[in-house]
Order: structure tokens, then sequence, then C-alpha cells
């Protein structure tokens, strides 16, 4: 994956508690126990840590780890459109 998918696993691991063995691509905030203030946390920590500046809001609820690495990756297609249904910002 890319250099962003490490940066997403260290911030879930280290401020979330998140066990890595539960972290995949195919994982999304749901799966891992994710409420909506930690989804909110998650992304004001990432765009510090990696310097991403898309709105997080764009992406839907059901996003997976890889579809949020996809969105903010400057290096990956951070255009292309993700998942589909509520915004992630209204998780649970």
């Amino acid at each position: 994956m890319s250099t962003i998918h490490p940066r997403i696993t260290e911030v879930l691991t280290h401020t979330f508690k998140v066990p890595v063995a539960e972290i995949h691509p195919g994982s999304t905030m749901d799966s891992l126990e994710m409420d909506s203030l930690a989804v909110a946390e998650f992304a004001v920590l990432i765009r510090e840590t990696a310097g991403a500046i898309r709105d997080f809001d764009q992406l839907p609820k059901n996003a997976t780890l890889a579809d949020i690495t996809r969105f903010i990756d400057p290096a990956g297609d951070g255009g292309a459109r993700v998942g589909g249904g509520p915004a992630m910002s209204n998780a649970r």
C-alpha cells in the first residue's frame, strides 16, 4: 500500500489502541469500533500527521482503510470516488 497506510496504522494503534491484527485494507471505522467522536479525532490526526488536506466529510461512512488511503494519498488517486452512503463524519 502507499506511504500513508503506515501512518493510518500508527494513529489507530497508538491513539485509539486498535490491535494491529484488526487493521487491514478492508477494515472500516465501524469494524474497528470507532464512534463518531473517534472518527472525527482520527480525521484531525491524519490531517496533521500526513499533511492531508482533503475534507473527510466527503468519505462515506462505510469507507474502508484502503478507500481512506486512496482518498488522502497525494501520490495516489485521491480524487477517486469511493463507496457510497452517508458521510464518514456521521459514523455511529
